[in-house]
């Protein structure tokens, strides 16, 4: 049920690292919101265009969907992990980097041919 949207206007990094970034993605997700890893989904968008502050250098945004309350706590702590972690993998700095969090609502979430 938790989600992790990657766009980014970086450019391309190789399949392995891509899949490194992912997996450390979904960890960190199962880790931080308390869910089993088997229903975490992280996906990347690469090669977006995007500006940011009017200049085409590379960004990226990422939005985090979860069902559950996100404490002031937890986007702190998320937004700095998520942060070190996209800065690292996708060479784009902290502070080119936006993160929105959004909690859904359990029967708005389908799953397997029902909803949560």
């Amino acid at each position: 049920m938790p989600l992790l949207k990657i766009f980014t206007s970086a450019e391309p990094i190789p399949t392995a690292r891509r899949t490194e970034l992912l997996q450390a993605a979904s960890r960190l997700l199962s880790r931080e919101l308390g869910k089993p890893e088997a229903y975490v989904m992280t996906c990347l968008v690469p090669q977006t265009a995007m500006t940011f502050a009017g200049s085409e250098t590379p960004s990226a945004y990422a939005e985090v969907k979860n069902i559950g309350i996100f404490s002031p706590e937890l986007t702190a702590r998320l937004s700095r992990e998520l942060s070190v972690l996209l800065s690292s993998a996708l060479g784009v700095p902290s502070n080119r980097i936006y993160l929105e969090f959004s909690e859904a609502k359990a029967h708005l979430w389908g799953f397997d041919g029902d909803t949560f």
